[in-house]
């Protein structure tokens, strides 16, 4: 509990305060998600963190913790068409205003992620590397990233052979091969340069 009350305390904020984070912006494919969070100072939640820097299997339990003990939380997204008509940083900046607008809690304040905030009515304000700063925020991340990962893990049954679940999406050397030799599916964002290439080339 310290923990949390400290590192609310850097920023000044009131005590129902909503940590907003996204995960996805760099991936050719998928959906972004987002996630909001509020947390119970009654309830702390130890280890909270970068869920980039944490285990597959500690972002794994502390999800299911986060969900139990936080006062509210909202898991939200942008769709890949989404991201294809308005580009990346506004479908991210869309879907953390859907996450907050979920919040059966209205926050007092909301901590982003990041360098930008969305245009919304609550207060608010950028905290970058908020993930690994700010525990509400920290909470976001793993709830967005756990539940991204399981989507990318899912659609790798639907498209097999891109080895989604393995990469997640991301442009590694395995998922550009793929898309070499399978072509693109309709979770690749056609905006990104490299799918978009793939496409040209096919023409």
């Amino acid at each position: 509990m310290s923990q949390i009350n400290d590192l609310f305390a850097e920023f000044d904020v009131p005590e129902l305060t909503a940590g907003v984070d996204e995960v996805g912006r760099g991936p050719l494919c998928g959906d972004v998600v987002t996630a909001a969070v509020i947390l119970d100072p009654a309830r702390p939640i130890s280890g909270l963190n970068d869920s980039k820097k944490l285990t597959e299997k500690r972002r794994e339990a502390l999800f299911a913790e986060i969900q139990e003990k936080a006062l509210s939380f909202c898991i939200a997204r942008a769709s890949v068409a989404e991201i294809d008509e308005i580009n990346i940083l506004q479908a991210s900046l869309l879907a953390m205003h859907r996450a907050v607008a979920g919040l059966s809690i209205q926050p007092e304040y909301v901590l982003v992620d990041g360098n930008k905030v969305p245009k919304w009515p609550y207060k608010a304000e950028a905290v970058v590397k908020g993930d690994s700063r700010v525990p509400a925020i920290a909470a976001a991340s793993i709830l967005a990233k756990v539940t991204r990962d399981r989507e990318m893990i899912a659609l790798d049954g639907v498209y097999p052979g891109y080895g989604m679940a393995g990469h997640k999406g991301y442009p590694t050397k395995v998922h550009m091969e793929a898309l070499q030799r399978l072509g693109v599916t309709p979770i690749h964002r056609r905006s990104y340069a490299p799918v978009r290439a793939m496409l040209e080339s096919e023409q």
